[in-house]
């Protein structure tokens, strides 16, 4: 079974961020080969680096990435940079990181028209720092606020068929690429 983990990166109550990855977690609790493993940092009590504190929760987002075929990242765009939350999350996966040799991908939203691209690039950095693949084509939703509604519905059926396609892109990925060698590996050493 492919285990994909997903991480919010914010904490706000009824934050746009949360409204974007529900889609992506609905596309991936539709696929019968897969679990869904979410990562919400609201529900957690992360320090920051160096910082002593209970660590029980960093350890607990650790096993459950260290469990994960893949990840998929996301954050808003705050004043041109990734959240802090999400930052914060990164920093509680250790170092060596347990994102190191892990596929992933990235989904970022902003208020404005050019949306999270300087976010996403910088996360993207972040992550390919720390050993992760990154995936191409991460989705930047733009003008987040119009294209959710309250309920977190989106309203614009062409960004819900990029958003939903961050799941497909990343299973496929894991099939095509991370499971064969899996499955080729296990081969090898049978026939030893």
């Amino acid at each position: 079974m492919i285990k994909i983990a997903t991480i919010l990166g914010s904490i706000r109550p009824g934050n746009y961020t949360g409204k974007a990855l529900a889609v992506v977690q609905d596309e991936l609790r539709k696929m019968n080969d897969v679990e869904l493993i979410e990562i919400d940092p609201a529900k957690l009590k992360l320090g920051m680096p160096g910082e002593k504190v209970d660590d029980s929760d960093s350890k607990s987002i650790q096993e459950k990435i260290k469990q994960a075929t893949g990840v998929i990242v996301s954050t808003p765009e705050y004043h041109g940079s990734l959240s802090s939350v999400t930052k914060l999350v990164i920093e509680n996966l250790g170092f060596p990181s347990v994102l190191s040799a892990k596929p992933i991908a990235l989904l970022g939203v902003a208020g404005g028209q050019i949306g999270a691209i300087k976010s996403l690039e910088q996360l993207r950095s972040i992550c390919s720092h720390v050993g992760a693949i990154v995936l191409p084509g991460p989705v930047s939703v733009a003008n987040v606020r119009s294209v959710f509604n309250e309920n977190g519905n989106c309203l614009d059926e062409k960004v819900e068929k990029r958003i939903r396609g961050i799941a497909t892109q990343i299973v496929d990925y894991i099939k095509n690429n991370i499971c064969p060698r899996f499955a080729l590996e296990e081969m090898v050493r049978k026939s030893d």
